[in-house]
């Protein structure tokens, strides 16, 4: 059989200060850049991915896999209707000129663009124009997928990761392998698919699936398929997409369409019967900073570390606001590093200047977010590097970032890697490529929300949740909503 399979992923943050444009897709960051036909293969090999999972997990067929476009950008505002319309029109005229016997897309599930709520929706509606109804398609999707109406009208199945920290993206890619191969075989009959809304937002910082509720929950997901469930999926959503569609969805795939809607509502029954549960304690920067002070003091022989969940990158934030650098430079913090702080004019003149000269120059804070202003000291270069390294966590492993020119600066015991590019700081490795060790710091504050977990809590002493002024707020209730949907609820974080 002929499988076209491609991808387009955009987490899309509609309060965000930055779009994604065909130069970011182009360019990837901590991804691979945009890829096509053949290329494909080799682009994505070996690297935490679904498209990688799909690949591998179909290479014992004996099928024909013929690859459209994969395409990915870091979170920010709006994708343009430029990169949009450019890469969606490489998949669907792809997939048309193959005239394929089935489809897999390694899709995020929560892409708005300048003229499309729905990216997705839009796309998958697209792709089965030029299909037909008979052809399956199937998706993995991004756990934090607004799911939409359209997106479940145009495809046969959807499977979503388990785990965030998102280290299972290249098993969800094996997952929809397996959903597909069963559709395939010989008098399969074609699932129904079912999706039920919960309506309330779950903030960013509280999905983490390593603590509760979520732990629990999605370790349940396995026992509630069987005797025609095909599969589950959970997916919290993406908080800070400003559409009606915004939030948590239960997805169930079954032999018929009762058994699929009895199995999403038996889940999302049981996601709001935790609602209370999701409250997560968040820091001021100056409290973080002192909590982890008086930690180390007490003798911890390992690193505090605090997420500047704000300015998470991974979530649209461009890892460049200041306020939990001013905390630890205001506390004359020891043994402090931060990372990344994504200022390209100051990482080059660093790299033009040299090491051991003194900078003075006003480095982050360009993302005119309120609160936030760029930061002017003498710093010291300590270290430069061209930026190139390889992930060795769980969530980036095998990714072979390019981050641009790149320096170390350091004030007294605080030290700064200044980027380039700006993917989030979830992996040792992204420390370690400029002189860093992470594990002989006394604080390192990681601009992320929740993947930094899979790699640096084996190593930390204590993991906190600090909000400094950034666009990916900790509290959704604190977004200037205009189109959510009027029976949606807020989870006020705690204090």
């Amino acid at each position: 059989m002929k499988i076209c399979i491609g991808g387009f992923q955009h987490e899309t943050n509609t309060f965000a200060p930055s779009p994604a444009t065909w130069d970011d897709f182009a360019r990837g960051g901590g991804w691979p850049p945009l890829q096509r036909g053949a290329d494909l293969f080799d682009g994505v090999a070996g690297i935490n991915l679904p498209i990688t999972g799909f690949v591998d997990a179909m290479r014992a067929r004996r099928d024909q896999l013929v690859p459209t476009a994969w395409a990915a950008a870091s979170p920010s505002a709006h994708v343009t209707r430029d990169a949009y319309e450019r890469i969606a029109a490489m998949i669907v005229g792809d997939i048309a000129a193959a005239r394929p016997d089935a489809v897999y897309l390694d899709l995020h599930g929560a892409m708005v663009t300048e003229h499309l709520d729905d990216g997705e929706g839009e796309l998958l509606a697209r792709i089965r124009a030029v299909t037909g109804p008979r052809v399956p398609i199937v998706a993995s999707l991004d756990l934090h997928a607004n799911v939409t109406a359209r997106m479940i009208a145009n495809a046969d199945a959807f499977v979503a990761y388990r785990t965030y920290p998102h280290v299972d993206m290249a098993d969800t890619g094996a997952a929809a392998a397996a959903l597909l191969e069963r559709m395939l075989r010989d008098g399969a009959p074609r699932p129904a698919m079912a999706h039920v809304r919960i309506p309330f937002l779950i903030p960013l910082v509280s999905q983490c699936t390593m603590l509760e509720p979520l732990a629990s929950l999605y370790a349940s997901l396995p026992a509630r398929e069987g005797s025609g469930v095909w599969s589950v999926s959970f997916t919290p959503g993406f908080p800070a997409a400003d559409f009606p569609e915004c939030g948590p969805v239960a997805i169930a795939v079954a032999d018929t369409r009762d058994a699929a809607e009895r199995a999403a509502r038996q889940l999302a029954h049981d996601v709001a019967a935790i609602e209370r549960d999701f409250v997560l304690e968040v820091l001021s920067p100056e409290a973080g900073v002192q909590r982890a002070l008086r930690t180390a003091a007490a003798g911890a022989t390992r690193p505090t570390v605090i997420a500047d969940a704000q300015d998470n990158p991974g979530a649209g934030g461009d890892s460049n606001t200041t306020g939990m650098l001013r905390a630890l430079l205001d506390a004359r913090a020891p043994r402090a590093s931060l990372g990344l702080m994504a200022d390209p004019e100051v990482a080059r003149a660093a790299h033009a200047a040299g090491v051991g000269a003194t900078l003075t120059l006003p480095l982050g804070g360009k993302s005119k977010v309120p609160g936030d202003a760029p930061l002017e000291a003498p710093w010291v270069v300590e270290r430069l590097s061209d930026g190139r390294l390889v992930g060795t966590g769980p969530f980036y492993r095998g990714a072979r970032m390019q981050l641009g020119p790149c320096a170390c600066l350091r004030i007294g015991g605080v030290r700064v890697i200044v980027s380039c590019e700006k993917p989030q700081l979830a992996d040792q490795e992204m420390y370690r490529f400029i002189g860093i060790e992470p594990t002989a710091e006394a604080i390192l504050v990681n601009k992320s929300s929740v993947h930094f977990r899979a790699d640096f809590a084996p190593i930390a002493e204590e993991i906190l949740v600090c909000k400094a002024p950034g666009p990916m707020l900790a509290d959704p209730a604190e977004f200037p909503w205009q189109r959510l949907g009027p029976d949606t609820r807020f989870i006020r974080m705690g204090r």
